[in-house]
């Protein structure tokens, strides 16, 4: 054996004996991120936001489907969700300007969180004592109202956490926050349905709206982040702040690379999986599943399995990178679209049930941690509430404007051609995917502490 080969292989063999210690090292290292004060937080954040939605959506479908309410008026009534689609029109205004009076105690980004949790809570009251049955129309007001509120929450606490955190937490920070944000969604959504046989919607909703309590109590717990304030000088100059705080913030936006190309795609990657999700209550309904096997099967083991979904995305895009990470969970969201077929098919199964809620949310979790991580990156620290709310706007359009006919979709199609057709709408967030990665644009830019670069 040559005097090279022998000290090639001895290189080799250092190299070895040092892979265990440095895998367990980056393992514990990336264990020890989610200690951070600041992930607590925001996972408590995470579960303010999550809570309102599920009020709004999948609990308040299973609540009128139970009482009669017809599945066109059901999907229709998603339109309620608006205001997470709009957000981008009063974000400047949060995003620049103090909560008068608390403003200077607490803080820009904690003055107005407080201001729209106390306004939430009291707007699920007034749908807790309104009767759908007797005035749709005024229930439909307060639901939009809860949205309302619910939308500009999360635009400080999307704000928030963007702002607390640095890029090489982005990814943990996502984690955090949809893992909150899940708990949230089981409480309102899980929690509801178990109570609502026992206490009735009404009570349900009043509860719900105690549970608010979570996101004040962390905000008066919290820190303000420090980051640089941009506030107008004169703020009665109103075509001054508008350009200052919308126009600045867009035009920031539009130096991205193939940045129209970007929002097409956060507008199209999950909208089959949100048309699904919009009809998934009224179809559990049909199919005869009561309310605590929706909660335990649904619910409950689908949040175990977003859980796990979150998990394998965080290694995911460490890994593999969010391009391999985006396009698993769109291959596997459209799959699970399919599987609703399946069940549509097979009628009352729990067992079917577990498995097409499981790869439901397993994949979900994935592309939402990915997806989350991936926008984060694209905000400009100057107008970070601003960007952050409209790119999370244009997400939030597939559930709300383009998935409203989904009642009167699954009415004309029934359930097994409805799901096949939400797979089949699936198809063009992949393709604008595989657009974004031939030509770099999924690349997360490097950020300063004071701007972002062209990606």
């Amino acid at each position: 054996m040559t005097e090279e080969n022998t000290s090639s292989q001895t290189v080799g063999a250092r190299a070895a004996k040092r892979r265990p210690s440095d895998t367990l090292g980056k393992v514990l290292g990336g264990a020890r991120v989610y200690a951070d004060r600041r992930m607590v937080t925001i996972f408590f954040l995470g579960v303010s936001s999550g809570l309102p939605l599920a009020l709004t959506l999948g609990t308040l479908s299973i609540w009128l489907s139970r009482i009669g309410i017809d599945k066109t008026t059901i999907g229709l009534l998603g339109v309620v969700t608006l205001p997470y689609t709009l957000k981008f029109l009063w974000a400047p205004l949060i995003d620049r300007l103090p909560m008068p009076l608390i403003g200077t105690w607490l803080g820009r980004r904690r003055s107005w969180a407080l201001a729209t949790q106390f306004a939430l809570a009291g707007a699920i009251v007034a749908m807790a004592l309104t009767d759908p049955l007797e005035n749709i129309g005024l229930f439909a007001v307060f639901a939009l109202l809860v949205a309302a509120v619910s939308a500009s929450q999360d635009v400080v606490i999307d704000a928030y956490r963007v702002e607390i955190l640095d890029a090489p937490r982005y990814g943990a920070g996502a984690a955090a926050s949809v893992f909150g944000y899940r708990v949230g969604m089981l409480i309102s959504g899980a929690g509801a349905l178990a109570l609502a046989d026992q206490v009735g919607w009404s009570a349900v909703y009043l509860i719900m709206a105690g549970c608010v309590a979570i996101g004040i109590v962390t905000v008066v717990l919290s820190r303000e982040p420090s980051v640089p304030e941009r506030v107008p000088g004169a703020v009665s100059k109103l075509g001054a702040f508008f350009k200052d705080s919308v126009i600045a913030p867009l035009i920031d936006f539009t130096r991205r690379r193939l940045w129209l190309v970007v929002l097409l795609f956060v507008l199209f990657y999950k909208l089959g999986d949100a048309m699904a999700g919009a009809m998934t209550g009224p179809f559990l309904v049909e199919l005869g599943f009561t309310n605590i096997e929706i909660a335990s099967v649904s619910k409950l083991y689908g949040f175990i399995a977003t859980l796990v979904g979150l998990a394998i995305g965080g290694w995911m895009i460490a890994r593999l990178g969010t391009f391999t990470s985006l396009w698993i969970a769109g291959i596997a969201q459209l799959l699970s679209n399919l599987l609703f077929a399946v069940q549509a098919e097979v009628g009352h199964d729990n067992g079917m049930l577990a498995l097409t809620i499981g790869i439901e949310n397993f994949s979900g979790g994935i592309g939402t941690a990915a997806l989350v991580a991936y926008l984060s990156g694209l905000c400009n620290l100057l107008y970070t509430a601003t960007q952050y709310a409209l790119l999370s706007a244009l997400a939030a359009v597939a559930r709300t404007v383009l998935a409203a006919p989904a009642g009167q979709l699954a009415e004309l199609s029934g359930w097994v051609g409805f799901f096949g057709i939400t797979a089949a709408v699936a198809i063009p967030g992949l393709v604008l995917l595989v657009l974004l990665a031939r030509r770099g644009a999924l690349r997360v830019p490097t950020r300063g502490p004071n701007e972002l670069e062209p990606g």
